[in-house]
């Protein structure tokens, strides 16, 4: 699209009443594929010289109601901007002649080595973004050796995507409002393999998508070809409820307390991961309730609309954990530097949501397979750079927090 006619098409938006008040879908616009010229847009995963490459190939790919409900957050979308900003909020302090040839970027979990702490985050719902779905992104996760979270509102079965991931993955749990059916999908997610369990905690107070929800009325498709009316629509052509009795349960539970995570784990055999942890407080409270991992996030900026970046809230959930769990971090990692602050910081992995989405919304396994290849080249980068020769080498001396 030339200059003037993307001036024009902006000029449209920001007078529709559809997006009166709401500057933040303006912006996300602005900087999205539908209004940049052509030649911006890559045409394959391996013209990408970053994973923000991907971003606009996948704009341009998705309808607008399922890129809204990808890209966007809560309210104002000011803790998704934060958790962006956050990374500025520290800089690296790197070592110089230290032999670097070889740098080994290796980490352990729960008994488990992975190549890297790059780990694919759940995100429900893949086959919005594409026909493959979940089984593209396990298929490029094992051709990439990486961690996959699959999420409860996969739409592709655990089974599926174990069997595609040709290895273990890991599975999160929104609660759901009944122990009954907590219990059911626990057990078939222990039954086919899952090493651990990742217990979504931050969504049982729910949310306001008011961004993505403006984005829904610009789409002009009709919503019943994606989905069904009703109050569980959110369950329809999602195989993990498949079988099960759903009435009146919803997907989260605001019930949910300490003694129910307690619960839940004594109910079972694999470990116990909670995300959503954003305090120490909580974070102490893991510790005491027999938790074996903590995930720090807010959900990508889509829960609750605190304003801080997870990056800037991770030191105070290492310094609650110490060495006894291990403690990972999601929400805004786009550069191999993101991922070295977080590790300096004491984070044990970190995860991604959007990038790989991204990728797999505009070309598929291979354009997921594209932005881990990215993200692991970027973090040996900085780790050469920095003289870091391998995972634990990468200690709180690397970074500074910024001065005002």
């Amino acid at each position: 699209m030339h200059s003037h006619n993307r001036r024009e098409f902006l000029k449209f938006l920001a007078a529709s009443p559809v997006l009166a008040g709401c500057p933040a879908v303006i912006e996300a616009l602005s900087q999205t594929s539908t209004v940049a010229p052509a030649n911006e847009i890559i045409a394959s995963p391996a013209d990408a010289l970053s994973v923000l490459d991907f971003e606009a190939a996948a704009r341009k790919a998705l309808p607008p109601a399922h890129w809204g409900y990808m890209a966007t957050g809560v309210d104002d979308d000011a803790t998704l901007r934060a958790n962006r900003e956050g990374f500025s909020h520290y800089q690296i302090r790197p070592r110089r002649l230290v032999d670097v040839r070889k740098v080994d970027t290796s980490i352990e979990l729960f008994g488990s080595t992975w190549e890297t702490p790059i780990v694919l985050a759940p995100v429900g719902g893949h086959k919005m973004f594409h026909p493959e779905g979940e089984i593209a992104v396990a298929r490029a996760a094992k051709a990439k050796r990486h961690l996959q979270i699959l999420s409860t509102v996969t739409t592709s079965s655990v089974e599926d995507v174990i069997a595609a991931r040709g290895g273990p993955i890991w599975y999160q749990l929104y609660p759901t409002s009944s122990w009954d059916v907590r219990q059911k999908v626990v057990k078939r997610v222990e039954a086919a393999g899952c090493p651990v369990l990742v217990l979504t905690v931050d969504l049982s107070g729910g949310r306001n998508l008011e961004t993505a929800d403006r984005f829904k009325k610009l789409d002009t498709r009709r919503c019943e070809s994606c989905h069904e009316p009703g109050p569980t629509a959110v369950y329809k052509r999602r195989p993990m409820f498949n079988g099960i009795d759903m009435t009146g349960v919803g997907v989260n539970d605001a019930a949910l307390t300490w003694d129910d995570v307690r619960r839940l784990k004594d109910s079972m055999r694999m470990k116990l991961v909670v995300k959503g942890i954003e305090t120490h407080e909580d974070a102490e409270l893991c510790l005491k309730y027999g938790v074996d991992g903590i995930i720090v996030s807010n959900h990508g900026g889509r829960a609750t609309e605190t304003g801080r970046a997870t990056i800037d809230i991770l030191p105070e959930i290492v310094q609650a954990a110490g060495a006894r769990i291990p403690v990972m971090v999601d929400g805004g990692f786009r550069r191999g530097t993101d991922i070295f602050k977080a590790l300096a910081l004491g984070a044990r992995a970190i995860a991604v949501g959007r990038p790989y989405i991204w990728g797999l919304s505009a070309f598929g396994q291979p354009g997921v397979e594209a932005v881990l290849d990215i993200l692991r080249r970027e973090l040996e980068l900085i780790m050469r750079q920095s003289g870091a020769r391998s995972i634990k080498e990468i200690t709180a001396s690397h970074v500074t927090p910024k001065r005002a």
